[in-house]
């Protein structure tokens, strides 16, 4: 949503400059039909750059990246998008009612995490396991239950295989689990710090009526 934003602010922006540069040079400078048209090509072009400029240079500051972070962070999202692809269509053809509910929360979270890294970038600095180790590891080992498990005859080992991927998994989606509660790690502190001031506001205002109170009643 936010990269359809900006595309469309730089892309407004650079018509307008084309607009009032056309307009400018025709009528005001009273320059040629084709001249006042490049330079107001010229004007659009300019007005999309300085706009990209300054959309870019805000997405920076909200997020407090430098503009290497930020490219960094935006190229492992572009190649963790496929894997997570690869990840759910495997899932999904799986054939296996025992392992359906933890493979719904292993796409569950995958989704969670790159679509809280994609909104807020910054969070990918704690979600580096997961973008570097995890997921790759995911995605093979749920495309290698898949091609096992889509055998119309088994054998013991290929029962063997299957129940020790599966015990494999398991534990997998329990290390991405901790991967999302450490991306969620310093909104919980601050969560439970509002919750002790919140407390302590309360507290100090039931003394000051219980003060308040006993006050009058040695007045009367």
């Amino acid at each position: 949503m936010n990269g359809f934003l900006g595309f469309a602010v730089k892309i407004i922006s650079g018509f307008n400059t084309m607009a009032i540069v056309w307009l400018l040079s025709f009528f005001a400078f009273d320059q040629s039909f084709w001249l006042s048209s490049g330079l107001a090509i010229g004007g659009g072009v300019a007005g999309y750059w300085i706009a990209s400029m300054l959309w870019n240079w805000r997405l920076l500051k909200k997020h407090q990246l430098t503009r290497g972070e930020y490219k960094y962070i935006q190229k492992n999202l572009r190649e963790a998008k496929p894997k997570i692809h690869r990840l759910q269509k495997t899932l999904f053809s799986i054939r296996d009612i025992p392992t359906l509910k933890q493979r719904f929360e292993l796409t569950k979270i995958t989704r969670k995490i790159y679509s809280m890294t994609k909104r807020e970038p910054r969070r990918f600095f704690q979600g580096e396991r997961f973008f570097f180790t995890h997921l790759d590891s995911a995605v093979e080992l749920t495309e290698k239950y898949a091609f096992l498990s889509s055998q119309p005859k088994k054998n013991w080992e290929i029962q063997e295989s299957l129940s020790e991927t599966r015990r494999t998994l398991k534990e997998l989606t329990e290390y991405i689990e901790e991967d999302l509660y450490h991306m969620l790690s310093d909104d919980m502190e601050e969560l439970n710090f509002e919750l002790d001031v919140a407390r302590h506001s309360m507290k100090m205002l039931k003394e000051t009526k219980l003060e308040t109170k006993a006050g009058d009643y040695h007045e009367r």
